[in-house]
């Protein structure tokens, strides 16, 4: 049940919409499969999201972010389990 509150907790829409907030854009303007970087967002945006989501819960670093700079991999990452992807890092 833990799992299914973070997916919705962490859902495209959400992510869409704090990126959206960021960026000073409507969330539709938010393309969630072209890069954030392309679209305007800068390293210290994405470093205001990653802790306002740690705050909400989430286990996810700037780098896993920055790596694969879209909303629909990001949704992917916070999806997973909590360190399931970061076992190993």
């Amino acid at each position: 049940m833990a799992d299914t509150a973070g997916q919705q907790t962490f859902a495209l829409e959400r992510l869409a919409r704090d990126v959206a907030d960021v960026l000073y854009v409507d969330a539709e303007e938010v393309d969630p499969d072209e890069s954030l970087l392309d679209q305007g967002l800068d390293s210290i945006r994405l470093m205001a999201l990653v802790e306002t989501w740690r705050a909400d819960g989430a286990v996810i670093g700037f780098v896993e972010l920055a790596e694969r700079p879209t909303l629909t991999e990001w949704a992917a990452l916070l999806a997973q389990p909590s360190g399931a992807s970061r076992a190993s890092r």
